[in-house]
């Protein structure tokens, strides 16, 4: 019986991928930020008001030296998941992300997708094309040559068909228009965790960001749900890893709503995911719903959490809360 031997959540914000001095260009640009900003009761603000409001404190989080430590910090977790992941020797990754308009545009915008094609295409011109910093590190950021990665097709369509018949309404996709790729949600999985080679996956692309039909928490975890009592039907004796991408809160971190939320994910259950209030859950926030289906795939596992790096960019407080956890 196949059987998910590993679940694993992680951030995969573009500061995981640029040195700290990249961070502060991207923080000075933040009074400009396109997705909004929102403070801690979900109130869009504009950079001035957060600035006004803003702890003096927050200004020992921007020194160098707390810079590049919670830098090391994150690359520490992100090798730690990538080793754990190499250790499980999944068979097969159902990876769980959100996508920014790399995929999905206006004129078709699903709240849940899962993609079927022989292979997923890579393409670095349209993985979060990075205008801020001239000088970023390409070591760090997403490698430049365009591939083809392989899924698992037959998988991936008993999957769709498996979960139509729980009642999930699934859009499904086979291939890509020209100029489309995957998401970078996706792209930062292949970089940083699966560095041993890539295996066969199921790619699940949920709504979080765009109303007004990105979905709720609950509806999320009982998706995760759904995908995990179907890979426990099929008959195959394979190991397979989950791995959810993003969050936790940006873009403005929130410590307080973050290590509450990874506190109670830790207990399981659907409780947390049903009681979230979707007022927090904006802009860069509003992914903490893929740690929310990744939950309802792992429930009853035991959660450990590998680290929680609050990486402030601003005197405003702007920023990113990256979180790193696996179950088994």
């Amino acid at each position: 019986m196949a059987k998910i031997v590993m679940g694993i959540g992680s951030s995969h914000s573009p500061i995981l991928l640029m040195k700290p001095p990249a961070w502060l260009v991207r923080g000075a640009t933040d009074d400009q930020n396109r997705h909004a900003l929102h403070d801690d009761t979900g109130t869009r603000v504009s950079y001035s008001e957060l600035l006004a409001k803003a702890d003096p404190a927050i200004l020992n989080e921007i020194t160098p030296e707390k810079l590049e430590q919670r830098h090391a910090q994150n690359q520490a977790a992100i090798a730690r998941l990538a080793e754990l992941l190499s250790e499980a020797k999944p068979d097969m990754v159902v990876i769980i992300g959100d996508d920014h308009k790399e995929v999905f545009q206006e004129d078709n915008m699903p709240a849940l997708s899962i993609y079927w094609g022989e292979t997923l295409p890579y393409e670095p011109k349209g993985i979060m094309k990075w205008k801020y910093d001239p000088d970023l590190d390409q070591e760090l950021w997403y490698p430049q040559g365009a591939r083809d990665y392989p899924v698992a097709t037959a998988h991936a369509e008993r999957l769709i068909r498996g979960m139509m018949t729980d009642g999930f309404d699934v859009a499904q996709s086979k291939y890509f228009k020209d100029g489309q790729t995957m998401s970078h949600s996706f792209g930062y999985i292949y970089h940083k965790l699966m560095t041993d080679g890539a295996v066969p996956v199921i790619p699940v692309t949920i709504n979080t960001y765009y109303p007004p039909n990105n979905i709720t928490p609950l509806r999320a975890y009982q998706i995760g749900r759904s995908i995990r009592q179907q890979i426990e039907s099929w008959d195959e004796d394979l190991r397979v890893a989950v791995v959810s991408t993003g969050g936790l809160s940006h873009f403005v971190v929130d410590e307080a709503f973050d290590r509450e939320f990874l506190e109670k994910l830790a207990l399981g259950g659907e409780q947390l995911h049903a009681n979230l209030p979707l007022e927090r859950l904006q802009s860069g926030s509003s992914e903490v719903r893929c740690w929310s289906l990744l939950a309802g795939a792992v429930d009853g596992m035991e959660m450990s959490l590998i680290d929680y790096v609050p990486c402030y960019r601003s005197p405003a407080g702007t920023g990113c809360g990256m979180a790193f956890a696996t179950w088994s």
